[in-house]
């Protein structure tokens, strides 16, 4: 077992013993969901690094912290390599509800396709509140999760080929976009993305680069912290409570395992 799965499986609470198989992809891409957050704290402090296998291993493995979409999935990406699939990243734009259109800052949003028994399916780490939690089939075919529905439609747009489509538990009663992603141009090479970081860390639309946010996915719903609420959806129930600096740092590292939010 190479260096970085021993960490993996330390870090999400994995059992080291078990064979990383296609089947097996749930249950992991749940545990990993439930232990490592996504989250713009390095961004907001101004402390990034750049993105590299090395870089990604020390921070989100070694120094058990998070990340955003292009740090998540890159890590996850060398996992899957390394357990022998055959996977590859690919870009793509979120879709913004309030403004019924697609995120001004290109294609920032990064993703991975698994290619397994001649069929490629959607898998993704870096979605915040909103993961599939199993690999989702480029078919069209349903997913569902505890986390609600998935299904992948065929769509040109000037993004790419494909849109993620997701009812959330709870939340949606009508398919709604995710992300659109383009597959026709798959990348190896992570240094591709220390642009969508620079996007991500100076653009004045980016919504990462203004407020703390972290959120991750738990057993029964989600948690989301920003600097000035502490959010919990928890079996269908939502609670919210307005916090100030003292319980944002409390909350950070008892939920999040952070001490420098």
């Amino acid at each position: 077992m190479s260096e970085l799965s021993k960490l993996f499986y330390e870090r999400i609470g994995y059992s080291q013993g078990q064979d990383v198989t296609f089947d097996s992809l749930d249950r992991i891409l749940e545990k990993t969901a439930q232990n490592i957050p996504f989250e713009n704290i390095g961004i907001i402090h101004r402390k990034t690094c750049e993105i590299s296998k090395a870089n990604l291993v020390d921070k989100i493995l070694n120094r058990r912290e998070g990340g955003i979409c292009y740090e998540l999935n890159s890590l996850f990406y060398f996992f899957l390599i390394e357990n022998g699939f055959n996977a590859v990243l690919a870009r793509g734009v979120v879709y913004n509800h309030l403004k019924q259109d697609y995120q001004d800052l290109g294609r920032t949003h990064v993703t991975i396709l698994v290619n397994y028994k001649g069929k490629t399916y959607l898998v993704d780490t870096g979605f915040g509140a909103n993961l599939p939690l199993k690999p989702v089939p480029l078919t069209g075919e349903v997913v569902t999760s505890n986390n609600g529905e998935f299904r992948i439609r065929k769509l040109d747009t000037e993004y790419g080929d494909y849109v993620l489509e997701m009812k959330l538990r709870h939340k949606d009663t009508e398919w709604k976009i995710g992300f659109a992603f383009d597959t026709r141009k798959p990348i190896h090479d992570v240094a591709e993305f220390n642009e969508i970081q620079s996007i991500i860390s100076e653009h004045p639309e980016s919504p990462f680069n203004k407020v703390p946010l972290l959120t991750r996915i738990t057993r029964n719903g989600n948690i989301t912290l920003t600097n000035s609420s502490w959010t919990e959806w928890k079996d269908g129930n939502v609670s919210k409570e307005i916090i100030e600096a003292e319980r944002f740092k409390e909350l950070a590292k008892q939920h999040f395992g952070l001490n420098q939010a």
